[in-house]
């Protein structure tokens, strides 16, 4: 009766993961649409050199051939995604724009390598202005950070073929961009958020408020006085109009601040022909985000409840197994150990990504550097947990009788080959489930599971392949994560008992998420208290981010299925299989294929 029970609830929570995905997605798609009154399309092209582009392309209604509109390239920065622009171009949409959001070479489903052909700024305007239903002497450029070079590389090659453009948490003259001038490029506007991360590569200042007296802008608005906020400098109708945005955030921040959103609106609505007038402040866009996770925390809840059902099945039934008995930690010991693992992963997050980077270049097996740089803070992590946890074993846990058994390492003192196959392929089953939804919501709404920087998306065949490459790294990471969390630093009662499931999945989720938080606490409150980032690492700070709800997903994950089979295995496989998926689609691939 109670396996009944038990299944009929997992049943219903299955459903209610299905729910939240169809409801966020139906949510999403009424709002990216304007209620219907903007169709999105799907595009590939092909580039210079034969790379493979893709955008999102976003036509309001009553655009035709015969009624051609304005149109604006929208490019997302760094390792983001065309997913990424959904705010400046639902609402550029809006206004009557055709918006080309476009994925950067050697990101999304654009062919690698990233970087390549001024980042695919260039082939993006080229097929922007082959459009019929495009104005082709109307068109507007909007990047942010690295897509405001892509941006910059668009109106270097293709000088006379835009009107006007905006860049956010941008520059002129930085690594990968031409020099700005008085004259070049034409009409440009700067959004710079006064918390920018990046403030000194891309202005040579050291915090973003301090942009008004960058000697770098000064030269490009052809003033030697601090820069004033929100001042028309130049003249629109000879094309050397400035003008400089000032929004309050940080450079990530751009994505989802209506401020900085409404700056690229208002300087489009101010440089570009046509459009229906619609204030910059009267912004929808949000609600899509909001769709969009409703539909990630759908994905997430689909975990548990496919993992839980299958484990009710006569084919992954004999997984099931009690926990075994109590040999961890508790006490003082229980707290030095949660400091320890707290603090081993804020400690090493930068020195072991940027050296990752630099051992293992990238190449055909392992062709995403950042992906790699995570790699490398993974196995380094576990292989720091891995010796620290033989320590205790050796020198006190083993005289108090703990064996492998005890940390669910093993059946009857043996490696079951058989049972760690099953194992992997439940977790298989569950990720394939979930890939599933994401790619049917992909498919129907044009969405995929996202909130700000945390982006979930179906991945192309090449993805696929590195996804391979990389999963066998991040398994022995949680494969040891689990066996420290769920069997040294089991939280129990006092007798010995497990505590409650939701509370042990809460500690489990802080043990892993806590130090990478503390560590964005040290960057982020001298930042937005107007000091540059005391740690400096602008790029992986802003990476570390989206680690924080990763990590609490793992957290969940690992302890549920640890105390629903009392093993390390069905837990982290699941668990290595989906942040590689997620890391892997949502990173730049360097190398060329």
């Amino acid at each position: 009766m109670a396996e009944s029970i038990n299944s009929r609830r997992l049943g219903y929570l299955l459903g209610l993961a299905v729910l939240l995905v169809l409801l966020g997605g139906l949510l999403a798609s009424a709002v990216q649409t304007a209620g219907g009154t903007i169709q999105i399309q799907d595009v590939r092209f092909t580039g210079t050199n034969g790379i493979e582009m893709s955008g999102l392309l976003y036509i309001p209604n009553g655009v035709t051939a015969e009624a051609p509109a304005p149109g604006i390239l929208a490019i997302h920065g760094y390792i983001n995604s065309r997913e990424t622009q959904d705010g400046f171009a639902i609402e550029l949409a809006r206004r009557g724009y055709v918006v080309l959001a476009l994925d950067q070479t050697g990101h999304g489903f654009s062919g690698p390598p990233a970087f390549a052909n001024g980042f695919g700024g260039p082939d993006g305007l080229r097929y922007l202005r082959s459009l019929d239903i495009v104005d082709p002497d109307n068109i507007g450029l909007e990047g942010h950070s690295m897509g405001g070079w892509a941006s910059l590389a668009a109106a270097g090659v293709l000088s006379e073929d835009y009107k006007s453009i905006v860049i956010e948490g941008s520059s002129t003259g930085a690594p990968f961009a031409a020099e700005g001038s008085p004259e070049w490029p034409r009409n440009l506007a700067v959004v710079f958020s006064q918390w920018d991360e990046f403030s000194g590569l891309m202005w040579g200042v050291p915090v973003g408020a301090d942009i008004v007296n960058s000697e770098k802008l000064q030269a490009v608005f052809d003033t030697t006085d601090p820069i004033e906020v929100g001042r028309l400098y130049g003249s629109i109708e000879d094309g050397t109009a400035r003008q400089l945005y000032a929004p309050r955030g940080t450079h990530p921040n751009d994505h989802i601040s209506t401020e900085a959103i409404g700056n690229a609106i208002d300087w489009m609505q101010m440089t570009l022909d046509g459009g229906n007038g619609l204030p910059p402040g009267d912004q929808i866009w949000y609600w899509k985000e909001i769709g969009t996770f409703i539909a990630f925390i759908g994905g997430v809840v689909f975990i548990f409840a496919a993992g839980g059902l299958l484990l009710t099945t006569s084919l992954f039934g004999d997984l099931r197994s009690p926990m075994p008995a109590f040999k961890g930690t508790q006490g003082t010991g229980w707290w030095i150990g949660a400091v320890i693992a707290i603090a081993i992963p804020a400690l090493t997050f930068f020195w072991l990504q940027n050296r990752g980077n630099e051992l293992l270049p990238a190449s055909a097996f392992w062709p995403q550097t950042i992906t790699t740089g995570i790699m490398a803070w993974a196995v380094g992590n576990g292989i720091i947990s891995l010796v620290l946890l033989l320590i205790w074993h050796y020198r006190s846990n083993r005289q108090a009788g703990a064996t492998a058994e005890h940390y669910g390492v093993t059946w009857n003192s043996q490696f079951n080959l058989g049972m760690i196959g099953k194992s992997l392929l439940l977790a298989i089953c569950v990720i394939f489930g979930l890939y599933l939804l994401v790619a049917i919501s992909d498919w129907v709404f044009k969405t995929d599971f996202r909130l700000w920087v945390l982006a979930l998306k179906p991945m192309s065949f090449l993805h696929f392949h590195i996804f391979l490459a990389y999963v066998i790294p991040f398994a022995f990471f949680f494969l040891v994560a689990s066996t420290v969390l769920n069997s040294q630093l089991r939280m129990v009662k006092a007798d010995g008992s497990p505590v409650a499931l939701g509370r042990a999945m809460l500690v489990n989720a802080a043990l892993l998420a806590a130090g990478i938080v503390i560590m964005l606490l040290i960057q982020y409150i001298p930042l937005m208290a107007g000091n540059p980032l005391p740690l400096g690492e602008s790029l992986l700070t802003i990476v570390g981010i989206q680690f924080v709800p990763l990590l609490i997903i793992v957290g969940f994950v690992l302890t549920y299925f640890y105390r629903k089979t009392g093993h390390i295995y069905t837990g982290a496989f699941i668990s290595a299989m989906f942040i590689t998926w997620y890391i892997v689609a949502g990173q730049a691939i360097q190398f060329a294929f």
